[in-house]
């Protein structure tokens, strides 16, 4: 991969495995100084042992308001500019709504829609005023299609896909760049909410795709012209509707 983000600094939340992990190393490879974040600060320390100088390591509890509030002051401080915001992170509940808690849900819309809205308005002033950056956003599938088995998940995504197109209208005149990623089933932990059958047969029926597929549409996003905004990627496996 040539470099198209030689000497940027890029910020991925979620960071530690998955989409976020995907994401972060090919930004490496592309060039970019990569901030990890993660409240997940064992796993982080192993990828710093193992990524090198192109990562910094930055411990946040997306679920924790001081913890949230701190992140982008706290990685201004490290790097002194943030060219790229991915906001990633990300929870899963899929199922009968009758089947879950007040409190899990709670702990999902304050992870999937909250945090990305607090990254997304804390890191918009530090890029006004440098006069430009670029936003990426992981929606799903099921921001874009009412799924039956997610009514709390979608709805969360649905929250998402709106927020990115909206923002992206209002802070485009500066130079910023808004977009999403809209990924249907990947190979992650997020699954692990999944019942046993539905996530097997997914996996027999071939319909669950890596994260380095979605890692790349990122990419793919982010090193376009400038003049050039990508709004959404919808990436799926190719058996999904097998």
């Amino acid at each position: 991969m040539s470099k198209e983000l030689d000497g940027k600094i890029a910020v991925v939340t979620g960071a530690a495995s998955g989409i976020g992990l995907a994401s972060a190393e090919a930004m490496m490879q592309a060039g970019a100084t990569v901030v990890l974040v993660d409240r997940d600060a064992p796993a982080l320390k192993k990828l710093g042992n193992k990524l090198g100088n192109k990562a910094i390591l930055q411990v946040t509890d997306l679920l924790n308001a001081e913890s949230c509030a701190a992140m982008i002051p706290q990685i201004l401080e490290k790097t002194g500019r943030i060219d790229i915001l991915y906001a990633n992170a990300g929870i899963y509940i899929g199922g009968d709504l009758v089947d879950t808690d007040a409190a899990t849900i709670d702990r999902m819309l304050n992870l999937n829609v909250n945090a990305v809205i607090k990254n997304v308005h804390a890191v918009l002033p530090h890029m006004i005023e440098q006069g430009g950056g670029d936003i990426v956003a992981t929606s799903s599938l099921a921001g874009r299609a009412a799924l039956k088995h997610e009514p709390v998940y979608s709805a969360s995504k649905w929250a998402v896909t709106c927020f990115t197109q909206a923002t992206r209208r209002q802070v485009i005149q500066h130079g910023i760049r808004v977009a999403q990623v809209s990924p249907g089933p990947v190979a992650s932990a997020l699954l692990a909410d999944w019942p046993a059958d539905r996530l097997q047969a997914a996996k027999d029926a071939g319909a669950i795709m890596d994260a380095s597929a979605v890692a790349e549409a990122v990419m793919f996003i982010l090193t376009r012209p400038r003049n050039i905004t990508i709004h959404d990627i919808v990436v799926l496996p190719t058996n999904i509707d097998a």
